[in-house]
């Protein structure tokens, strides 16, 4: 298994996986095309954010969006995942922990001082994986949107 920082000639790639997840967290409206635009230009610029792959014998098998952002809060540069997904039949074979691993080591050598996330109340097994590697939920705050 080898996990790099992914480019925007990865965006072909990624695009499949991207869609699996869609689906899993049940959000509607994925298009490959757009898919694939929009991350090839994410990945063209470093300021927004970064992505790593999983890759086995030349197959990607998992990948890890993470966008930046300024917090006044936290004195500092954060990032947060906005995607995260490993193929089904990759989970529990360490390969979830290698992605976030690199993506930790990466954001912390670029100065970020905050890694944050989304998870979906229903994704119990998530939820352990996330708190078996140091995530918490916030005390107290709820996540609120609104459409612009």
């Amino acid at each position: 298994m080898q996990i790099r920082r992914a480019t925007a000639a990865d965006a072909p790639g990624i695009a499949p996986h991207m869609h699996r997840y869609w689906e899993f967290e049940r959000i509607a409206g994925f298009d490959q095309s757009r898919a694939i635009a929009s991350l090839a230009g994410f990945l063209s610029n470093p300021q927004q954010g970064a992505a790593w792959i999983a890759e086995h014998a030349g197959r990607i098998e998992g990948y890890l969006l993470a966008v930046l952002m300024f917090s006044f809060e936290h004195g500092g540069m954060m990032a947060e995942i906005d995607e995260f997904y490993v193929d089904a039949s990759r989970r529990s074979t360490g390969t979830g922990s290698l992605l976030l691993e690199a993506a930790e080591r990466d954001l912390r050598a670029v100065g970020v001082v905050r890694l944050q996330l989304q998870l979906n109340i229903e994704n119990k097994r998530g939820r352990g994986f996330y708190q078996r590697k140091g995530f918490e939920a916030r005390a107290g705050y709820e996540l609120y949107e609104k459409p612009l």
